[in-house]
């Protein structure tokens, strides 16, 4: 990151890249229209700006906002001076959206995972999933103190930008190592 930039720069620049990321590029080429237009709507996400000061009383401590309603994770470094932005897939209905204050409890890069009854009753097919190309966490997951709900990545980067997780936040792989990266253990976490 260019630390020359301004803030709402880098804010502009970072909603402008994911967006285009979430888009597919066949989509980003020219004008869409019938299904691939609704396709490109439904993926890309709508930033909204977020201030850790509406969430949090005192920042002191790496924070993230995940926003379900624009689908993004917000990242605020502890002194406040670092603001980043990610687009991410979110929970695929409210039944499944948990809301409220959380924090990362744990980390692990090349995670296994193992579906919850509640997915196996919708699911009898699904079964343990070592780390890998299968795996539906991708290569990194930070996860929460409230159990069975993680961020973490996803090698179905057709899910980014939709609602489409059991739960979870997911990002793309190449940005949650990156937020893995520069989130300790102990960083506060809103989902709104």
């Amino acid at each position: 990151m260019n630390h020359g930039h301004t803030r709402r720069g880098l804010i502009r620049l970072a909603a402008a890249g994911a967006a285009g990321l979430a888009m597919p590029a066949l989509l980003r080429a020219g004008p869409a229209t019938g299904q691939a237009k609704e396709t490109a709507r439904r993926n890309a996400s709508s930033f909204r700006m977020q201030d850790w000061r509406d969430h949090f009383d005192e920042l002191g401590r790496v924070t993230l906002v995940c926003d379900t309603q624009s689908r993004a994770v917000h990242y605020w470094s502890a002194d406040g001076e670092d603001y980043r932005i990610y687009p991410t897939s979110v929970p695929m209905s409210e039944e499944l959206t948990k809301r409220g204050y959380t924090k990362v409890v744990r980390k692990r890069i090349g995670p296994d995972w193992t579906p919850t009854p509640s997915m196996v009753e919708r699911n009898p097919d699904l079964r343990y999933m070592p780390p890998g190309p299968d795996n539906p966490l991708g290569t990194h997951a930070m996860y929460l103190s409230w159990p069975a709900y993680l961020i973490h990545g996803t090698h179905d980067t057709r899910k980014i930008g939709r609602p489409s997780s059991d739960g979870c936040i997911g990002l793309y792989n190449e940005q949650i190592e990156e937020l893995f990266g520069i989130t300790p253990v102990g960083a506060q976490v809103r989902i709104i």
